[in-house]
C-alpha cells in the first residue's frame, strides 16, 4: 500500500531536518508546501494543483526521496525512516496552512557545508532569506516564474 501524504512528507522531515530542533523541520516542511501551493512556474506544474507526493518525487529535488544518489544505495532515504510524534504534527501543521513567517515563500533550502549561504540559489532564481540551523533557505525572483 503507497504511503499516504501525511506519512510521506514526515518522513520527509525527519530525514531532511531531524536534527535541526522544530523551526529547522518546520522550515523544510513549509519549503515543500510552499512547492505544493506555488502560483506559478515549475512547481506549479509539478504540483498539478496541490499534489504533495508529485513535489516530493520530483526528480533531483530531496536526496531523501531517493533511494540511489550517484548510482549508489542511499540508506538515508524515507523508506527508512521511522518518524516520531513531532515528525507527524509538523506535516499536519505544514498541511493545515501553517508557515515559518521568517520564510517569506521560500522554495529552496540546502546545506552549505560551511558558515556562508550564497545569495542565489539554484542560479537566479531564488535569493537568500534566512538560514536555520545547517540550511539556508531561498524566496523565488521573478525569474523564477520563467521556469
Amino acid at each position: 500500500m503507497p504511503l499516504s501524504d501525511r506519512e510521506l512528507l514526515a518522513r520527509l522531515i525527519q530525514c531532511e531536518a531531524g536534527g535541526e530542533g522544530e523551526n529547522g523541520m518546520k522550515a523544510v516542511a513549509s519549503v515543500v508546501m510552499n512547492r505544493v501551493r506555488a502560483t506559478g512556474g515549475e512547481y506549479a506544474r509539478v504540483s498539478q494543483g496541490g499534489n504533495i507526493r508529485n513535489i516530493i518525487f520530483q526528480p533531483y529535488q530531496f536526496v531523501c526521496a531517493s533511494e540511489t544518489e550517484n548510482g549508489r544505495y542511499n540508506p538515508q532515504n524515507i523508506y527508512n525512516m521511522n518518524p516520531e510524534p513531532i515528525h507527524y504534527e509538523i506535516a499536519d501543521w505544514a498541511i493545515a496552512g501553517s508557515r515559518l513567517s521568517s520564510l517569506g515563500q521560500a522554495l529552496w533550502f540546502f546545506n552549505p557545508f560551511s558558515p556562508n549561504c550564497r545569495p542565489n540559489f539554484p542560479s537566479e532564481v531564488g535569493y537568500f532569506i534566512t538560514r536555520i540551523g545547517d540550511h539556508c533557505f531561498y524566496n523565488p525572483t521573478s525569474a523564477y516564474f520563467d521556469t
